[in-house]
């Protein structure tokens, strides 16, 4: 399974972004192979409008079956959902490596709507 983490670095210490769209970052993990690699989202970071619609589009293309991030909102969570990602919410003020584990044991769980507004920052 390909878990794909809001984040704020580069490593699996690093936080998790609590923005989803507008993430500096993401981390796609493998749970299979136990390695991750990094994604950009600059073209999100930069976009005026539509960044969670395009950080979606970019985490799908990569193959994301999960998403665990802070928060989620409405055009980004139903563009996941149109692409069959599981979208998981709540994980800001903890590490992406304590994110992962929080998923695997159950302590995290798939949301079935967005958390915030649209152009939450």
């Amino acid at each position: 399974m390909k878990i794909t983490i809001s984040s704020q670095g580069k490593t699996l210490d690093s936080a998790v972004d609590p923005r989803f769209g507008r993430a500096a970052q993401f981390i796609l993990y493998d749970t299979e192979a136990g390695s991750y690699e990094v994604i950009s989202n600059t073209q999100s970071i930069d976009s005026g409008q539509g960044a969670g619609i395009k950080a979606a589009e970019t985490i799908s293309q990569a193959g994301a079956q999960v998403l665990i991030t802070g928060h989620c909102g409405p055009n980004a969570f139903n563009t996941l959902k149109a692409a069959g990602i599981a979208v998981v919410v709540g994980a800001d003020g903890c590490t992406v490596g304590q994110a992962i584990e929080r998923y695997r044991s159950g302590r995290l769980t798939a949301s079935g709507s967005p958390d915030v507004a649209g152009h939450w920052q």
